[in-house]
């Protein structure tokens, strides 16, 4: 998906992880809810983005990425509310994969806005950046038919779980979230709840 007209924030060099083994990380994993007021730098913000969606190989015309999807359908779209990075100005973002730049979608804190869609979870407001994951659902549908949404969800969940071992080996805390508003996430993304729709969320920051 590629907005157009919006502005694009170039992303630094992305921050290499530091070489722990993965059963440390997994062992280490936990979700962490109370984040410190300092912020995250955009290197690694670019490292969170490129585990969830960064292009990794070519198959065929097929661009592959680091997690895997049903079908190579890969439904799911990124979204970020950056709060406190110091490289990237606060704002509604959305990944654009191919170039691995942000494109802007809103300008200014959303932590609010962000809190309010979480139920109330303070974590909305506290974290550096929060990530918000919809699914274009045709993308699976006409393949897959009913069977889609089933798959839909599997994808979500592999991107949950790289973006949090990605935060672990930057020794940054990450929350998966399930429990948000749907109307509220997918009007302040833009998107119609339909055709696109808010599946899963996250939030990062430091701890």
């Amino acid at each position: 998906k590629v907005y157009p007209n919006a502005p694009r924030i170039h992303l630094p060099p992305m921050t290499q992880f530091n070489g722990e083994p993965l059963h440390i990380l997994m062992s280490r994993r936990r979700s962490r809810r109370g984040f410190r007021p300092d912020p995250i730098t955009g290197s690694q913000v670019a490292a969170l983005c490129w585990s969830v969606a960064g292009i990794t190989g070519d198959a065929g015309g097929i661009k592959l990425r680091t997690v895997p999807s049903a079908g190579a359908r890969y439904a799911i779209e990124t979204y970020l509310s950056v709060q406190r990075v110091a490289d990237v100005p606060p704002g509604l973002y959305h990944y654009h994969v191919q170039d691995a730049q942000l494109e802007k979608l809103a300008d200014g804190f959303q932590g609010a806005a962000i809190a309010s869609a979480f139920l109330n979870q303070q974590m909305g407001t506290s974290a550096a950046v929060t990530f918000l994951f919809t699914a274009v659902i045709d993308r699976a549908a006409w393949k897959y038919g009913q069977r889609a949404y089933r798959y839909i969800y599997l994808d979500a969940g592999h991107v949950g779980q790289s973006l949090m071992l990605a935060a672990e080996a930057m020794h940054l805390g990450c929350c998966n979230i399930g429990a948000f508003y749907d109307d509220e996430c997918n009007h302040l993304l833009g998107v119609d709840g339909i055709k696109e729709t808010t599946v899963y969320c996250a939030a990062v920051g430091r701890v």
